[in-house]
C-alpha cells in the first residue's frame, strides 16, 4: 500500500515538473534559464518544484510600471544639449525627456553623504520620502529613525520603504518604534498572492526626497558598513548624488510608485518644482516589471553614445553579451574604456564570476582595475566630457533583470569634471588587472570560476 502511494507520489511530481517546466520555457527571460529550469524540473521535481515556486518567475504582475514611448520628444526642444539629443533613445525608454535645470552635487562616501542627507530631513518643513535596499538596526540606523521621529514629532509627513529582503534582519521593534512616533513604514512587496512567494525581485533603490526641494539617490544603505565599520571591506567607497530642480518630482514619482505597489495607497504628485540651476537629468527607473530589458539598454545605451571614454565603476562585473558587445565596440572606435572593480569580495561567488568577467574583457581590449583601499560600492559612470550617471544599478544580470533600480542620468560640462576628478582619483588607487590573474589563478581557482559564471543569470 505505501509503495502505491509512493509511486502515485512520483508519477503526480513529474507530471507536474513536466507542466512546471513547459512554463519556464515560455516565461524565462533567458535561455540559458530556460533550460536550466526545465531539465531540473523534468528530471528532479522533488528538489526543483519548490524552488521554481520561490525563484522561477521572471516578471512581476500587477506594477504600473512606467509608459515607454518611441520617442520623448527631445528632438522637438531647439534648446537641447547634443549629448541629450544623443541619448534620446533612454529618454524614450524612460518615458519623459530630459529636464532641464538643476544643481547637482557629488557626494563622496558614507560620512559626506548622510551628513548632507540628514541635514536636509532636519530642515524638512512637509514631508519626507526615504527608501533603501539595506536598513540595519546599528548606529547609522539609529541616527536615521531618531531624525525620522523628530520630524514626524514636528508634523511633518513621514514615509520609510525598505526591502523585506534586503533588510531581512530588521528587528520588527525598529520598525514598531518608527510607527509608534507616527512614521508611515512599509517592507516593499506586492499585494497581489502570486508575488508573494517570490524572492528573486528585490527592491534595491536607494533614495531620498524632502520637501520636493532635494532629493539623493545612489548607492549607498544604512549601515555602519557604509561608514567604514565593517573590516576587513572598509574603508567603504561609495557616491551618492544630490540634486535640485525639477527631476526631484520623479525621484517622488518613483518612490510613490513603489509604495503604492505594496500598500495600495497614493501619495500627492510633486507641485511646480523651480528651476535650480542648468544642467538637464534624467530620472530611468528599471526592474521586473519593465516589458523590456531597461537595464541593460540604458548601460548599452550610454556606452554607444561615448566618442571619447567611458569610465565605470561598479561593485559587480557581470555583463550580459549586449552591454559587452558594447564595450568592446567602443574600444574598437578608438574609446578609452575603463572599468573599476572591487579588490576585495563580499559575495565570493559574485566576485569569482567577475573575475572570469574582467579576463575576457582584458582579451577585447577593456581596462580593467581593481579598486585598492577598501570595498568599492560605487555605482557610477561617466561618458565623454558632458555625462554621467550615479544611481543603484550594478554592471551585472540582477540589477538588469531582477531588481528594481534607479539611475539618475545628468548632461552638465561642469558636473562631468567633478565626476572625472573623482574616477582620476579612484583609479589612481587602483591596480591595473592583468591576464595572469586568471593564468596563474589555481586550477581548481579556476574551475569554481567557471562554476560561477553557470549562475550569471542570478548573480
Amino acid at each position: 500500500m505505501l509503495t502505491d502511494i509512493l509511486a502515485l507520489t512520483a508519477v503526480a511530481l513529474h507530471l507536474l515538473g513536466i507542466t512546471t517546466a513547459m512554463h519556464a520555457v515560455v516565461h524565462a527571460r533567458t535561455p540559458q534559464g530556460a533550460m536550466a529550469w526545465a531539465l531540473g524540473l523534468v528530471l528532479l521535481p522533488y528538489v526543483t518544484l519548490v524552488p521554481y515556486l520561490y525563484l522561477g518567475s521572471s516578471h512581476v504582475h500587477g506594477y504600473a510600471s512606467p509608459p515607454r514611448r518611441r520617442s520623448a520628444g527631445i528632438l522637438a526642444n531647439p534648446d537641447a544639449h547634443p549629448a541629450c539629443v544623443r541619448l534620446d533613445a533612454l529618454a524614450a525608454l524612460a518615458g519623459r525627456p530630459f529636464r532641464r535645470g538643476h544643481a547637482l552635487r557629488l557626494l563622496v562616501d558614507g560620512q559626506a553623504a548622510f551628513d548632507a542627507m540628514f541635514a536636509a530631513i532636519a530642515r524638512a518643513q512637509r514631508d519626507v520620502l526615504v527608501q533603501f535596499f539595506i536598513i540595519h538596526d546599528d548606529v547609522l540606523g539609529l541616527l536615521l529613525q531618531q531624525a525620522l521621529l523628530e520630524r514626524a514629532a514636528a508634523g511633518v509627513r513621514v514615509h520609510l520603504l525598505y526591502d523585506n529582503i534586503g533588510s531581512h534582519d530588521l528587528p520588527p521593534a525598529y520598525v514598531d518604534t518608527l510607527r509608534r512616533g507616527g512614521v508611515q513604514v512599509q517592507a516593499f512587496a506586492g499585494r497581489r498572492w502570486r508575488n508573494r512567494f517570490q524572492l528573486n525581485f528585490r527592491n534595491h533603490r536607494k533614495l531620498v526626497v524632502v520637501d520636493d526641494a532635494c532629493g539623493f539617490v545612489g548607492g549607498l544603505n544604512v549601515g555602519d558598513e557604509y561608514l567604514g565599520g565593517r573590516l576587513p571591506l572598509s574603508p567603504w567607497r561609495d557616491t551618492q548624488l544630490e540634486l535640485r530642480g525639477p527631476a526631484v518630482a520623479d525621484l517622488r514619482r518613483a518612490f510613490a510608485e513603489d509604495w503604492h505597489w505594496s500598500t495600495g495607497t497614493t501619495l500627492p504628485a510633486a507641485g511646480a518644482i523651480a528651476d535650480q540651476g542648468t544642467a538637464s537629468v534624467l530620472v530611468l527607473t528599471t526592474g521586473p516589471a519593465d516589458d523590456q530589458e531597461t537595464g541593460s539598454l540604458c548601460f548599452t545605451a550610454l556606452i554607444h553614445a561615448a566618442r571619447q571614454r567611458v569610465w565605470l565603476s561598479t561593485p559587480y562585473f557581470v555583463p550580459d553579451s549586449a552591454v559587452l558587445s558594447a564595450l568592446q565596440l567602443a574600444v574598437l572606435r578608438g574609446v578609452d574604456v575603463r572599468v573599476m572593480i572591487p579588490s576585495r569580495a563580499d559575495h565570493h561567488g559574485v566576485f569569482l564570476a567577475s573575475t572570469l568577467h574582467a579576463h575576457e574583457a582584458l582579451q577585447r581590449g577593456i581596462g580593467m582595475y581593481r579598486y585598492q583601499p577598501g570595498f568599492l560600492h560605487q555605482k557610477a559612470v561617466l561618458v565623454d566630457d558632458h555625462t554621467a550617471a550615479i544611481g543603484s544599478m550594478n554592471l551585472d544580470s540582477r540589477s538588469f533583470r531582477l531588481n528594481f533600480e534607479i539611475t539618475a542620468l545628468a548632461v552638465d560640462e561642469a558636473f562631468a569634471a567633478d565626476m572625472e576628478a573623482m574616477l582620476r582619483e579612484d583609479f589612481a588607487r587602483c591596480r591595473a588587472i592583468e591576464a595572469r590573474e586568471y593564468d596563474d589563478a589555481p586550477y581548481l581557482r579556476r574551475v569554481a570560476m567557471h562554476v560561477a559564471r553557470l549562475f550569471d543569470p542570478i548573480l
